[in-house]
């Protein structure tokens, strides 16, 4: 495996689960751990949710009035020909009407409120959890995926938070008071009709277990498409040079092909599902009907009782109806959660210790002592190592790929931890010393340059966010940038596009030396900060790093040989093995690997 970060290829195949921690397979979580979760995170707007829940039981309490109103009418009203109270059992049917409404409504502006700050603080705890886990998660989980579970995944519990939890009390509060409600009319009669609910809850358990899983497929393969699309837009440069627009095409439509039969997939166990809870509450109409004539005709009930009766049925069956139909809801919920909580539920496998203290100003004096270290456990790169690089002096690594070289730039900055052995810098080893103390005094200037979509001053700004205007000109400057900076309209508030696609390789590159310039490191990585460039962008970037490596303890790791002619201390390395050191003339006077490298690089210097 290489060494090298960077070297992954751009376009990475497969689907479903993936590898978030180093253990075993979390089990999935509970839809009584979500609803526990998000309940938590609702604590905090809990004013709102007691106003919310107020108006839950009084839409509970109102959904009797209109039964009983209609009860009354048929027993009451019609055969004592009370015209006079017909005009108010209108009203009470319109007056029950309009506070229903107004009810749910200010119950549905509550919990959408609530949910979307719920939503709100999950998708900043998961970024924030994202932010704090090592390189390694990142290199193991595709970017799409990452980006499908923060803004797909926590955008489907929206939908469950905002209305589904809103039905699930309203339906609970309802449920309940209906029930005891027609237990105290008729326990008999209730009990019969409760027989079937018992039915309905196996058949939900059976089906939602099987949507769930159906759900995972879907979100996953919602995934998959997203993380094709993101690296085939990165990448549509590539794409078009290889003539690849009509195999990346059949690429994706392979993955929308699968997300569409996990819908269909999906929408059969609904269609299949909601007929038989159908069928369930048509058998306790049945019921209501048969018995409830029964008692009629032997005068043990009246038939203004009995409308009542269907009319709380309904009631008691609206509940079991909305859960049929926000179960679906529910199960998507869950899957989401699931996958939101496999990215909250890894731990960082760098960590700081407890008593980990804040690095001091350095002078750079870092040392490798008998390091070991592996990307996986098949993958050995760094076996036994030492190495020492002097305080204020360029140090150079050369070598083959795969050698090792920006393996320990890695290790230096604390990207990945060895597996044995200690670092340290200024004799602090860096498990001791908090992780941001430490980055903050390294620069890392490398041939694969990381500019965001923005202002070219918001990019250098960068390497410092409190810095001035005056601070960002003068790190340009320094950095060789100015001149091309201030040929443009916009000068430094001109935008450069999506990872700087507006700027030659060499514009880019300065930028990244002025923002390492802005940072004011102590040490500083070069890695591989001028293999890509013409040799009129090298002069420049050489002049910048000038400035850069000025009183700095700088790591160089290059290719080509002719950018490290002058570096203090020269190793070259082989399979994670330093074979030579030495300075440029002491190497070539050797007559070994170095000079196989300068040679190969530099065949004229044979005829010499």
């Amino acid at each position: 495996m290489s060494n090298n970060l960077n070297s992954a290829p751009t376009f990475r195949q497969g689907g479903g689960m993936r590898k978030f921690g180093t253990g075993e397979k979390a089990k999935p979580a509970s839809i009584y751990s979500m609803f526990i979760r998000i309940y938590k995170h609702a604590q905090t707007q809990l004013p709102l949710l007691i106003a919310a829940i107020a108006c839950v039981i009084a839409i509970s309490l109102l959904e009797f009035i209109v039964p009983q109103l209609t009860r009354y009418t048929i027993d009451h009203i019609i055969p004592n020909q009370l015209f006079s109270k017909l005009i108010l059992i209108g009203g009470g049917v319109l007056g029950s009407a309009v506070a229903l409404g107004a009810l749910r409504y200010i119950s549905t502006s509550l919990m959408a409120s609530v949910g979307q700050k719920v939503l709100y603080n999950l998708r900043n705890e998961l970024y924030r959890h994202m932010q704090s886990l090592d390189v390694s998660f990142f290199d193991r989980n595709r970017t799409g995926d990452l980006m499908s579970r923060v803004t797909n995944d926590v955008s489907i519990l929206q939908q469950m938070i905002s209305s589904s939890m809103m039905q699930l009390f309203t339906d609970f509060f309802t449920f309940t008071a209906i029930a005891i409600y027609m237990l105290w009319i008729d326990w008999k009669l209730t009990l019969l009709l409760l027989a079937t609910f018992p039915f309905m809850i196996l058949t939900t358990k059976v089906f939602g277990k099987r949507m769930r899983s159906s759900f995972r497929t879907v979100q996953e393969s919602v995934a998959d498409v997203s993380d094709h699309l993101q690296n085939t837009l990165t990448g549509i440069r590539l794409i078009k040079a290889f003539t690849a627009e009509e195999y990346e095409s059949e690429r994706f439509s392979e993955r929308t092909q699968r997300n569409m039969d996990a819908n269909i997939q999906v929408t059969r166990l609904r269609a299949a599902y909601e007929p038989i809870i159908d069928f369930l509450n048509f058998l306790g109409l049945a019921i209501v009907l048969v018995f409830g004539a029964w008692l009629a005709m032997k005068d043990q009930m009246t038939v203004g009782t009995i409308v009542a009766f269907i009319a709380y049925l309904r009631l008691l069956q609206n509940p079991v109806r909305h859960f049929s139909r926000i179960m679906n809801t529910i199960q998507q919920s869950a899957a989401a959660y699931e996958r939101i909580m496999e990215v909250m539920n890894t731990k960082a496998e760098i960590v700081e210790r407890e008593n980990a203290s804040s690095l001091p100003v350095v002078s750079g004096h870092i040392v490798f002592n008998h390091i070991d270290f592996a990307y996986s456990s098949d993958s050995t790169v760094l076996k036994d190592f030492q190495l020492e690089l002097e305080a204020g002096k360029v140090t150079a690594l050369v070598g083959s790929s795969g050698s090792g070289k920006t393996t320990i730039a890695h290790l230096i900055a604390r990207f990945y931890d060895p597996q044995s052995g200690e670092i340290t810098i200024d004799g602090y080893s860096l498990k001791d010393v908090t992780i941001a103390s430490l980055r903050e005094q390294i620069g890392i200037v490398s041939q694969d340059i990381v500019l965001f979509n923005g202002s070219i001053a918001e990019n250098i700004r960068y390497g410092n966010h409190h810095s001035t205007d005056a601070e960002v000109i003068a790190a340009a400057e320094a950095a060789n940038a100015a001149g091309f900076i201030d040929s443009f309209p916009q000068g430094y508030e001109t935008q450069i596009g999506e990872r700087g696609v507006k700027l030659s390789g060499g514009q880019k590159q300065r930028l990244s030396i002025a923002r390492a310039i802005l940072k004011n490191p102590r040490i500083i990585i070069l890695d591989e900060a001028t293999a890509s460039l013409d040799t009129e962008s090298e002069q420049h970037i050489q002049d910048a790093l000038a400035q850069l490596l000025q009183g700095r303890t700088c790591l160089v790791i290059a290719h080509r040989l002719s950018t490290i002619q002058k570096a203090n201390r020269i190793y070259v390395l082989e399979q994670g093995q330093i074979v030579e050191h030495g300075t440029h003339d002491e190497l070539l006077n050797l007559q070994g690997r170095y000079s196989q490298l300068y040679e190969l690089q530099f065949p004229q210097t044979d005829e010499a």
